[in-house]
């Protein structure tokens, strides 16, 4: 192979000194580009690129033939559709920048790489649509992801993303949102959005992010508008449900003359061994380690094992005393309901919200409760979002075109 490399370069190349002129004549199948440092040329060889050195040339040509193993683009466990494509996001960059290809066969398409990690070297891709997306903001994306000082991103996105949020990121809002389905990043893509995707990381991050964002699923466009727009109106109700249902009815209970008559069948007619907050902190903390311990299982059993495991725990809890029956309806249907939205970050901050307007409702009564929902208020106002951006848009700034398309799932542009 490289005696007709030298002889091609002999034939084609006048001057052997001009390596970009050996990658346009003398290497083809492959991407090919030209390297001129010492410290680039060892990290794409470490990154499993192909060197071509020729004698009296300077610099050297480095063509991508890495070829790593990788698993199906099957369905993502955690993002499923009732209609629409069975296609995920793998671990393997190349394979996702060609998804989004294949939805996005437009030249106006970026895709910029960039170089993560003093050690790792990880390769990270910002992703969008020319003449769409806001210049400005993808500038300022591109220059934090480059000023991210980290070892190695040993958690794909995850690691990016606390590179990127140094404000508030003990905001349990989440600030970003995740997907792993093609179809999804190239409609964001199209509506001026910025992907970023992390190699040996399935889960892509769309930026910017906002609170309305997360009441959207890829299903609501795969169903006619009035399916989907009901759809989002459910889930934004059963979202916020979950957030004060039991602090409310705990607050209720705590003063029976709040009670209306018609209402008069959530008071508590018998008693527990435990107080009523307390049986809610535990309920919520045993669902949690239902969960860890249905993750942890193998899939087989899982299913089984958690709705196994919560009867028989719920059963005998209500028989021996500790409980009443009402708490583990109110907090099964708050378990339930958490997974009306996808966003697994979105449902603990709902949850954190939750465990502290409890606290607050049974320290201090109304005042409490009413405290724990300013508390909500205020963390969701002041969210910074990666960039900069409004995490309350398009409510502030106020825009009433933008607000009716997250609220009700528009027909499809011609």
């Amino acid at each position: 192979m490289t005696d007709t490399l030298y002889q091609l370069d002999a034939h084609t190349v006048k001057d052997a000194e001009d390596v970009s002129a050996i990658c346009r004549t003398c290497v083809s199948g492959a991407e090919v580009t030209e390297l001129c440092g010492y410290g680039e040329a060892v990290t794409e060889l470490l990154s499993g690129m192909t060197l071509l050195f020729c004698d009296g040339a300077e610099g050297c040509a480095c063509a991508d033939l890495r070829k790593y193993p990788e698993r199906t683009v099957a369905e993502p466990e955690n993002d499923k559709v009732l209609r629409g494509p069975r296609v995920g996001f793998t671990e393997t960059l190349t394979v996702n920048t060609a998804l989004i290809r294949r939805h996005i066969r437009d030249p106006r398409l970026v895709t910029a790489a960039h170089t993560v990690g003093k050690v790792s070297k990880t390769d990270v891709v910002v992703c969008y649509m020319e003449g769409r997306a806001d210049d400005a903001y993808v500038k300022r994306l591109s220059d934090m992801i480059d000023a991210a000082e980290t070892d190695s991103l040993s958690m794909g996105s995850e690691s990016l993303a606390e590179c990127l949020i140094k404000r508030r990121w003990y905001n349990p809002f989440p600030k970003i949102r995740y997907t792993e389905r093609p179809d999804c990043v190239a409609a964001h893509l199209l509506e001026g959005r910025v992907a970023v995707m992390t190699d040996n990381c399935p889960s892509v991050m769309i930026l910017p992010t906002s609170i309305f964002d997360f009441i959207q699923e890829t299903d609501d466009y795969y169903l006619p508008p009035p399916v989907g727009t009901y759809f989002r109106a459910v889930r934004c109700a059963v979202s916020f449900l979950t957030l004060f249902f039991s602090p409310l009815w705990y607050l209720l209970i705590s003063y029976p003359d709040f009670i209306p008559e018609w209402l008069s069948f959530i008071r508590i007619r018998e008693q527990a061994g435990l107080p009523v907050i307390a049986q809610l902190f535990v309920l919520e903390f045993a669902i949690d380690g239902l969960k860890l311990a249905a993750l942890n299982t193998p899939s087989v059993l899982s299913g089984s094992f958690s709705i196994i495991g919560g009867l028989i725990l719920g059963d005998f809890a209500v028989r021996v005393g500790w409980f009443v029956p009402d708490t583990i309806l109110y907090m099964a249907f708050v378990a339930i309901a958490n997974f009306s939205q996808p966003s697994y970050e979105l449902g603990y901050a709902f949850k954190f919200m939750r465990l502290l307007t409890l606290a607050l409702t049974a320290l201090f009564g109304v005042w409490g409760f009413c405290a724990g929902a300013a508390v909500f208020v205020i963390l969701i106002t002041s969210n910074v979002t990666v960039g900069g951006k409004s995490y309350l848009y398009p409510l502030i700034p106020f825009s009433p075109r933008a607000l009716g398309r997250h609220l009700i799932r528009p027909k499809k542009k011609k």
